[in-house]
């Protein structure tokens, strides 16, 4: 990341107030006026089977991937095509960027011919455009379309504000460069940021293998073991109690244990509140009053463990420390596991996102598709093996210096990520809006 680029030698106004200056040479077009066609794209009726499980490729805003599409998980019928008039067929190279819903601003190009879903905006036949410069140009801007965009609750690109948009650009030749030079780099500074994050997933797996090892087998390696008798758990430590977990805990306590006023504050934990591994975000607090029926209650000391996919499988849990009144309510989707005389929260936390439980608990999931779930009954009869107390606060505290190490390689590591990712973005930016003049740089060289 130690290149260094050239500006242009001439610039001049773009009279676009966030550009600024662009190269002298460029031209300002309208979007409109650069396409030979810009749509969109419908849904046949569902209910309809002579419009599905055809072989004309059917894009949703799921497919864009800020990647080439070669194929669609649905496809239509040629009656689809012929039954609605708003379903066109787009030609490869065709750009297109989600206009609407949990993917808006998403972007794809087409390597096929296809249709597309009315959530799309397609960008076809371009007349001054080079449709890869164009797919760069999106890229760069896509935040603040989406910043400017209406719809109140749901943000919602217009295809008319789209088509309104005013682009400086060069000629096709400069613009086909700069397309390549940015094909190039992002390639380059991607398969980099896929090497960190491999690189993050095998310290993820040595973290978990660590925390399994000490909470199944213990930190003394000369310990004398016995047999479990649970297929999974093999041998464990001689002195070590092998028995369910509901010996050791109570789950979902009831909050008619609670002794607070109804104007007292206490926090509230949704999902996304939960870390994976490990945390709470107690930002949100609300009075005893406003807590209805539908809310899980815990305690200070508990340990909670989401129990939706793919929350559960994820490792989202915590141990709750620190709440408003040392208590919170929260999503539904948790299972509050207290411990009792012997059991050490912390330990139990540990128990809780190490890898057998986890994916044990995954294959006793209940339920259909993303609304499968952990029973409490798997958390009750969950067979482990339980040191005396004084060895789980060893053990806990063996974790938790061993933790210390994973979280400064995850930072280091992360960073780097997020400097690729900048660096990443500001190429983008700088090549796109004609900062940096790249018409000669050669495509073998490497990043440093």
């Amino acid at each position: 990341m130690t290149e260094t680029y050239k500006p242009y030698q001439h610039y001049k106004q773009s009279n676009i107030a966030y550009l600024g200056q662009v190269p002298a040479h460029w031209e300002t077009w309208k979007v409109t006026h650069g396409f030979d066609l810009i749509g969109s794209g419908t849904t046949p009726k569902s209910d309809n089977p002579i419009y599905y499980d055809g072989e004309i490729p059917w894009v949703t805003t799921s497919e864009l991937r800020e990647s080439v599409i070669y194929d669609t998980n649905i496809k239509v019928t040629d009656e689809a095509i012929n039954s609605y008039s708003a379903l066109k067929k787009y030609p490869k190279d065709s750009i297109a960027i989600a206009m609407y819903g949990a993917t808006i601003g998403r972007l794809g190009q087409l390597g096929i011919e296809a249709t597309f879903n009315q959530a799309c905006c397609v960008f076809s036949y371009p007349k001054v455009f080079v449709a890869r410069f164009f797919y760069y140009w999106l890229w760069m801007r896509r935040p603040i379309l989406i910043s400017l965009s209406n719809g109140g609750g749901q943000p919602n690109l217009s295809q008319d504000d789209l088509k309104k948009l005013w682009i400086p650009i060069p000629n096709n030749d400069e613009q086909q460069k700069i397309a390549d030079f940015l094909d190039y780099k992002t390639a380059q500074i991607d398969a980099l940021i896929a090497k960190k994050e491999t690189l993050l997933f095998k310290l993820q797996e040595k973290r978990s293998a660590l925390i399994t090892q000490a909470v199944t087998k213990g930190i003394n390696p000369n310990a004398p073991m016995k047999q479990s008798g649970v297929e999974w758990l093999r041998d464990v430590p001689a002195h070590w109690e092998v028995k369910r977990m509901r010996f050791g805990l109570t789950t979902n306590p009831s909050k008619n244990e609670l002794d607070l006023k109804e104007d007292d504050l206490v926090s509230f934990i949704p999902m996304e509140a939960v870390g994976e591994y490990g945390g709470l975000v107690l930002e949100a607090e609300k009075e005893v009053s406003e807590i209805g029926s539908g809310y899980t209650y815990f305690k200070d000391g508990d340990v909670v463990v989401a129990k939706i996919t793919p929350c559960f499988e994820n490792g989202k849990g915590a141990i709750a420390k620190g709440l408003k009144n040392k208590t919170a309510f929260g999503t539904t989707e948790l299972h509050v596991l207290r411990t009792s005389a012997g059991l050490n929260p912390d330990f139990l936390f540990q128990l809780t996102i190490s890898y057998p439980f986890r994916k044990i608990g995954e294959s006793e999931m209940y339920g259909a598709g993303g609304q499968k779930r952990v029973p409490e009954t798997f958390i009750k009869d969950f067979k482990i093996s339980f040191p005396p107390l004084a060895e789980q606060l060893q053990i806990v505290e063996y974790i938790k210096q061993k933790n210390d190490y994973f979280e400064r390689q995850f930072k280091a590591v992360s960073d780097v990520i997020a400097k690729l990712t900048e660096y990443r973005s500001a190429l983008i930016t700088n090549a796109v809006t004609g900062k940096i003049d790249v018409r000669d740089f050669e495509l073998n060289k490497t990043i440093s």
